[in-house]
């Protein structure tokens, strides 16, 4: 079968462009070859060693790394919600959660060998916990600005999300609220402190914990159990819905995103 027009287009350039390896890589992962190849090159800047722009301004892939997420999360969640026809809200947020999360596509981006084309100040594990993930994200935004939403989601479910994760080994995995609760503040570096605010006895005279979440110097929700461990759960999940359906309060907890930079 012939080959489509642009890839032509773009075998004719990649013998006259100085970055055929970041070009040939691209495609690889991505099965596009570049249009813009300076918006993957952005994707690969880590904030650790920034560019410097023909104009003297400073710049790394945080932008694109903020836009991939949106990108993502959007593709992610009209796949599932095309997959589980029948599944309600809960259940697709959560197997969404499971996805995007920061260690999902950390691991996704170790498979992409991203590290290796990443210009970092320096790639050792305890600076880059998360440097994969990110610029996977950020190539997902470069993904987007360069080919539109349908090759950007195209890329996300059949190369990352096809080929990187069991949908049926997510759905059975034990739902962990608390463990949610901290990947979704890790993904947004946000703070989170569990505090036990209570201790009662039940009409049979048995110990029941109470644990309020405070995430990000805000009170989420608080939760009750047998054990302290049991308590964190309640809170959590009640902490989960409210961020799901309190845009306000939602709205209150990034907003400290801006304060911390």
């Amino acid at each position: 079968m012939m080959p489509c027009l642009s890839n032509l287009i773009s075998l004719i350039k990649l013998l006259f462009v100085k970055d055929k390896e970041l070009y040939v890589y691209v495609h690889g992962i991505t099965g596009f070859y570049p249009r813009n190849i300076e918006l993957y090159k952005l994707a690969l800047v880590h904030r650790s060693k920034p560019l410097q722009l023909p104009n003297g301004r400073w710049t790394n892939n945080e932008r694109l790394e903020y836009l991939g997420d949106a990108v993502l999360d959007l593709a992610v969640a009209h796949y599932l919600y095309q997959q589980f026809p029948r599944k309600h809200e809960g259940f697709l947020t959560s197997t969404r959660a499971k996805i995007v999360q920061r260690e999902s596509l950390n691991r996704v981006g170790k498979a992409f060998h991203l590290e290796a084309h990443v210009r970092a100040a320096t790639h050792s594990n305890a600076h880059n916990s998360y440097i994969n993930g990110n610029a996977l994200e950020a190539l997902v935004g470069a993904v987007y600005l360069d080919h539109g939403y349908k090759r950007s989601q195209q890329f996300i479910i059949k190369r990352i999300v096809s080929r990187h994760f069991d949908l049926d080994e997510l759905v059975r995995t034990e739902q962990n609220f608390k463990s949610r609760l901290i990947e979704w503040t890790q993904k947004y570096h946000l703070s989170i402190e569990y505090a036990l605010v209570d201790t009662m006895n039940d009409h049979d005279n048995n110990p029941v914990f109470k644990t309020a979440v405070i995430i990000a110097g805000h009170y989420a929700a608080d939760g009750t159990g047998y054990s302290k461990k049991e308590s964190h759960q309640n809170a959590s999940k009640k902490a989960l819905d409210r961020l799901h359906t309190d845009k306000t309060f939602r709205q209150q907890v990034l907003m400290q995103l801006d304060e911390n930079e």
